[in-house]
């Protein structure tokens, strides 16, 4: 665990594409006033392009490795909301990194649930382009197992709204605040 207090800690949201670890992190940030991160818009914005271009033109190899650098970066920070890609958490450096320093929100998602979602993000995850369901059905399942063992707090989010959830996840935080305090 880093010195930082838990209060000061960085929260950051993993779990599967399409979870919702955008939309519940931006409502989290505003609801603590804290700032909103997602790594895959940091790393657009400084290529410039999107994600599935990155991929197209420097592979995923090159993308991997730029995301470890931004998450680490950030990890040295404090106060932020962050929303990790799908992908970033397979990489054991940054669980690890997330892990020690960070407050870590896994956003549980039924593989029913999720499905219905796949074709409002397909066109925008490179991850996903050109895969049957069988073979997407497997990477989902494949980066659960991932998720699933490494994170502070599991949030369930199959039949909730996203406000709901947030402020769910907010009550948690400043619950487990008070009583980090009051140690």
């Amino acid at each position: 665990m880093s010195n930082s207090s838990l209060k000061e800690r960085n929260i950051v949201f993993i779990g599967f594409m399409g979870a919702g670890k955008t939309t519940v992190g931006k409502l989290v940030a505003k609801k603590l006033f804290r700032d909103f991160i997602d790594i895959d818009e940091e790393i657009e914005k400084e290529y410039n392009m999107p994600v599935s271009q990155i991929f197209a033109q420097m592979g995923e190899k090159a993308f991997r490795e730029k995301e470890k650098n931004v998450i680490s970066e950030l990890c040295g920070q404090q106060l932020k909301v962050v929303s990790l890609g799908g992908g970033a958490f397979l990489q054991e450096e940054i669980r690890n990194l997330c892990l020690s320093s960070c407050i870590v929100f896994y956003l549980d998602i039924t593989w029913e649930e999720w499905k219905s979602r796949l074709y409002s993000i397909i066109d925008t995850r490179p991850v996903l382009q050109g895969k049957t369901m069988d073979e997407i059905e497997e990477l989902f399942y494949k980066r659960k197992e991932i998720y699933s063992n490494n994170y502070h707090s599991k949030i369930e989010i199959s039949g909730q709204g996203m406000e709901e959830l947030a402020d769910s996840i907010v009550e948690t935080l400043k619950l487990s605040w008070e009583l980090h305090e009051t140690k």
